[in-house]
């Protein structure tokens, strides 16, 4: 199976303060092969007693990309920026012990995300690689007959990194497998599209096109108590902003399809499908069915997390429940929609859930402005797990 042709990637993994060159034990282990690591840290927490504790796990699509390379930097050193000043309020509000960002721009050196994790001041562990979002391919990929368009990189991007995605956490990070660069054509029942001339926009392009359009990972979250919980962590495209071939609503579900194959064929333990998946079951564009297929299946469950301001804002012809609306939209169209999600393995126990989405009533619904947009659209996303080793 194509998506199984993996490649690892080594977390950058760092505590307080930045630039310390001594690891600890549970911090060398990170830099070993997955085997070795999982070995390592078994002897390491040999002494602990089973798991007893919940950990809150969150996604958060926040608007922490810009128009060029090095200005999240800028922003977030000038300290000044009340989106920012937002974000880091909602993520401090909800306190989750693990949070993947889908929409963080990328830098080699890993600055932007050390200087917004060190403003928050509880994540020590901190991943980052670098994403399919405007990464240069040479190539006509929207077929619009030019290149060098931010849709003619293997995900759609004005820069190499831009949009990407980061994971901080309170716990080490093992080694992640990095399933980006796997093509679409190689994915186990992907629909690639065609128009009347045949495939779209050519067999060139096919050959050489990304199925993620920001990322796959498999990141390890290891607390120290000999529990490790597998995020299968994603930011798929938006299946809109195409033509009759629907080169984004077939890549949208292929994006999906991605972890079916590995859930089907060999999934990790304890894990966590978690990300911006760009796709309401009930409501909205793109190949709904999809995502209610994927909200069945036995080895998952939905926690269904919930907000009472999702229900203050529901459309009048909203299909899906509006309380579980992870995003809105100002426009009527797409309006409000459930397109994040944290769906954790049937073994692990669920404790709570909930979306970061105050009713207009609540005193703390002020930290996202008049309009409820200074944070952008989307939503913060969390759920409460524990399980055992």
């Amino acid at each position: 199976m194509g998506i199984l042709a993996s490649n690892i990637v080594d977390a950058r993994c760092r505590t307080q303060p930045r630039g310390a060159d001594d690891l600890c034990p549970t911090q060398a282990c990170l830099r070993q092969s997955s085997r070795r690591w999982i070995a390592a840290c078994l002897i390491v927490w040999a002494g602990y007693p089973a798991h007893t504790e919940t950990y809150r796990i969150a996604t958060y699509a926040a608007p922490l990309s810009r128009d060029g390379p090095g200005l999240l930097l800028r922003d977030l050193r000038k300290g000044d920026d009340p989106a920012i000043a937002a974000i880091i309020d909602v993520i401090g509000h909800v306190a989750p012990d693990v949070i993947l960002l889908t929409d963080f721009d990328y830098d080699l050196g890993g600055q932007a995300l050390d200087a917004f994790a060190d403003t928050l001041g509880q994540f020590p562990y901190r991943f980052a690689a670098l994403p399919n979002a405007g990464m240069p391919t040479g190539l006509d990929l929207d077929g619009n007959g030019y290149t060098g368009d931010a849709r003619d990189a293997q995900g759609y991007g004005r820069f190499s990194g831009d949009g990407g995605m980061a994971v901080l956490s309170r716990y080490p990070i093992g080694p992640v497998t990095d399933l980006s660069a796997t093509l679409w054509k190689d994915v186990t029942g992907a629909v690639m599209p065609t128009t009347v001339d045949g495939p779209f926009p050519g067999i060139v392009a096919q050959d050489v096109q990304r199925l993620s359009s920001t990322a796959h990972w498999i990141v390890p979250i290891a607390p120290a108590d000999g529990l490790v919980f597998h995020l299968l962590a994603w930011s798929a495209t938006a299946p809109v902003f195409d033509g009759p071939e629907d080169r984004n609503g077939l890549r949208n579900r292929d994006e999906l399809r991605v972890w079916e194959n590995l859930l089907d064929a060999a999934p990790p333990r304890n894990s966590i499908v978690i990300g911006n998946v760009n796709l309401d079951p009930a409501d909205g564009d793109g190949l709904r069915e999809a995502m209610q297929m994927f909200l069945q299946r036995v080895d998952l469950q939905d926690p269904k997390p919930r907000s009472a301001g999702g229900v203050a804002a529901a459309a009048a012809d909203h299909l899906g429940d509006p309380a579980l609306d992870t995003a809105d939209w100002p426009d009527r169209r797409p309006g409000n929609l459930r397109v994040s999600y944290i769906l954790p393995s049937s073994n692990l126990t669920v404790a709570g859930a909930g979306v970061f989405r105050p009713a207009p009533d609540d005193a703390f619904s002020d930290v996202l402005g008049a309009d409820g947009l200074l944070a952008g659209p989307h939503r913060l996303v969390w759920v409460d797990i524990s399980g055992h080793p």
